[in-house]
């Protein structure tokens, strides 16, 4: 029981800030409330990571302008893959645009999710949660506990909304590996890269893989982080004006 101690004292400390969310939004959002501050949790965690997500893009500014060195480098090395890969990131890291940045928005919300999952699962000290609901479906549920009309309909509406939030990642995903020459870092030329090209625009559909056997209140932060990442994509992505430091 030691080891899972700090994963206790974050669960509860998640379920505390739940908690006074929802009492704080009762009077708005009735009996949606606690759904109501899961997503308020959830915007709260992504600006708590924001400064490493705009570092995230411009890192990917910085690979893409650096597309036609990196093109230069694969016709040149074309027959020694490891002498391509070594240069490649040598010249990343001159730059300063390490393709390894990119990962930790990702990695960090997943001790979030975690916590999410545990509290809604499990009840950890808090089972009060697992007994609130959205639209009548408690957040504890899973889609298999009750294949009746609201959870279909509820949780088909968020499934079908990770759905479409994953196609337009892949999508970004397709057109970033054209911009920089590059997939996760590595060169879209030589041994792996057909996999890897194959792989990294299907990861955003784990998601909901993900979705179909978690509870309902995890599918609803997975719902709302992963729209919030395609709104980053629209917002911080887009086109910047001539003249405009990459840096």
């Amino acid at each position: 029981m030691l080891a899972f101690a700090p994963l206790h004292a974050a669960t509860s400390a998640a379920a505390t800030v739940v908690t006074w969310l929802a009492d704080t939004l009762a009077p708005l959002t009735g009996g949606a409330a606690t759904a109501a501050a899961i997503v308020l949790f959830t915007v709260g965690v992504r600006l708590l990571i924001s400064p490493l997500t705009l570092a995230q893009v411009r890192g990917e500014r910085r690979r893409a302008a650096l597309a036609p060195e990196v093109r230069d480098l694969q016709r040149r090395y074309a027959d020694d893959p490891g002498r391509m890969q070594s240069e490649l990131f040598a010249l990343y890291r001159r730059a300063g645009a390490s393709p390894v940045a990119g990962c930790l928005p990702a990695l960090l919300q997943a001790p979030f999710f975690l916590v999410m999952y545990r509290l809604f699962a499990t009840g950890d000290g808090h089972p009060h949660l697992l007994d609130e609901k959205l639209v009548g479906v408690p957040l504890g549920w899973h889609l298999g506990d009750g294949l009746t009309g609201p959870v279909v309909a509820v949780f088909g509406v968020l499934l079908a909304a990770l759905l479409v939030l994953a196609w337009w990642s892949a999508r970004r995903a397709r057109r970033a590996a054209a911009a920089t020459g590059t997939i996760a870092g590595a060169p879209t030329e030589g041994p792996g890269a057909a996999v890897l090209g194959w792989l990294v625009p299907l990861l955003p559909f784990t998601t909901v893989l993900v979705g179909l056997v978690v509870p309902l209140a995890a599918v609803l932060y997975l719902v709302t982080t992963t729209a919030w990442t395609v709104l980053e994509q629209a917002v911080l992505r887009r086109p910047q004006p001539e003249g405009i430091d990459a840096r």
